[in-house]
């Protein structure tokens, strides 16, 4: 699957989009004929799987977002989802809660697939060490130290916590680089921009690392600037997500993120949800090989800025200029510890039940305030347990709650859970 891929980056867009109708086709047909929330949805649109047969004909049909398919859940199962094989995953995406899905085991190959020719852009080559510094998305969990290992080993990758921060670890985290000596650093832009100012400030000696990738968040140019310069390394942006299989990546023209095509369609739309060629839109995606739970323009929450411009590099895929609408902010505990506000999102992951919507603000150095919206079947102590996560970080943290009936959204139109007052 892997060398195939590497074949098709350099195919005519023509042909790329030829490949994805095909397996459109494929999809709605299946998902017409097994899935309820589908067939009910062809039903009421007067339409048939035969009418969706290029790309240009996704928008006869509505966006799908998170709400909908909570609401209907069972509707979403196939007909035929016992003989298949897939794995249950959840992600907290843009909403910064939990959302359960299922990706089949095909396509969870084939989003390593996208991620591993995506990293080879940026010269990346089957079993490069790596060193990954970012949270849960990027596998930084709560496994045990005996599972992470064998990943580690197999994979030829070291992970370094964002959430830990301090001084003290970022000593740490700089021997183990020295030890490991990998090709390349895998990161949340802000996690990187922070470790490469420890660095420069603490004239720390490290070995040439050739390339930092980031992903998650939203890379600023001064972000970039900064990381080549401490590091001396090329940066390499990506964007992806495993819940609608929509990726893109950034190869060493620097012109944009090229698209791929292989594992799905990625939409740009704007409010009406009629496609863009160029500009700034939502972006969609449509995964072409996740049957155990079909995404069919599925929002994902992002603003996307796509061109129409051609790589220099030879590469056929369509590009984004930049995603906008994920950045993360810093908390700066009342010790100067930094932490990344993934860990706050992650610590309403585990304690969710009954909270609706949230949203934790530093507003001044020793004094964080959570903003509530919740529900009737909220239990008042599970404050406790949000306290004492958080005050895990800094016990010198006054940590306050505030019920709201509503959480006020950017100006974007997005929800912003965590937020940093301080100058």
């Amino acid at each position: 699957m892997y060398n195939s891929a590497v074949m098709s980056q350099w195919y005519s867009y023509q042909d790329l989009k030829s490949d994805q109708e095909a397996q459109l086709r494929k999809l709605i047909s299946f998902s017409y004929d097994n899935v309820p929330y589908y067939h009910k949805l062809f039903k009421s649109l007067d339409l048939r799987p035969e009418d969706i047969k290029k790309l240009e004909d996704l928008e006869k049909l509505p966006v799908l977002n998170k709400d909908i398919i909570r609401e209907n859940w069972e509707d979403f199962k196939p007909a035929n989802l016992n003989k298949m094989k897939y794995y249950s995953l959840a992600t907290g995406g843009s909403t910064g809660t939990p959302f359960p899905f299922r990706l089949l085991k095909h396509d969870r190959f084939m989003s390593g697939v996208m991620l591993y020719r995506g990293w080879g852009y940026g010269g990346y080559e089957l079993g490069d060490k790596m060193v990954f510094l970012a949270g849960m998305s990027l596998g930084i969990d709560g496994s045990s130290r005996i599972t992470n290992k064998v990943h580690e080993i197999a994979r030829n990758i070291r992970r370094l916590s964002s959430f830990d921060m301090s001084n003290e670890d970022m000593y740490k985290y700089a021997n183990i680089i020295r030890s490991f000596n990998p090709k390349s650093i895998r990161a949340y832009p802000s996690s990187i921009d922070t470790f490469a100012s420890f660095v420069e400030e603490n004239s720390i000696d490290l070995p040439k690392i050739p390339v930092v990738y980031t992903t998650a968040e939203k890379l600023f140019p001064n972000m970039r600037a900064h990381i080549s310069d401490v590091f001396d390394c090329e940066v390499y942006d990506a964007y992806g997500l495993n819940d609608g299989g929509v990726g893109a990546y950034e190869c060493s023209e620097h012109n944009g993120l090229h698209i791929d095509t292989e594992r799905s369609i990625m939409e740009v739309v704007d409010d009406n949800g009629s496609q863009m060629s160029e500009g700034i839109g939502t972006i969609l995606a449509t995964s072409l090989h996740n049957y155990a739970m079909p995404f069919i323009r599925y929002s994902t929450g992002d603003m996307g800025h796509i061109i129409e411009d051609k790589c220099g590099c030879g590469r056929g895929s369509k590009l984004l200029k930049e995603v906008m609408g994920r950045s993360v902010d810093m908390f700066i505990t009342p010790e100067g510890k930094k932490v990344h506000g993934y860990f706050l999102m992650y610590i309403f992951w585990q304690h969710d039940d009954g909270i609706r919507n949230y949203q934790v603000i530093q507003k001044q150095i020793d004094k964080i305030l959570i903003k509530l919206v919740v529900e009737d079947t909220f239990n008042p102590d599970n404050l406790s347990l949000i306290r004492d996560a958080i005050k895990s970080k800094s016990s010198s943290w006054d940590v306050e709650f505030e019920f709201v009936d509503s959480i006020e959204l950017t100006k974007a139109g997005k929800y912003k859970f965590v937020i940093n007052e301080l100058r």
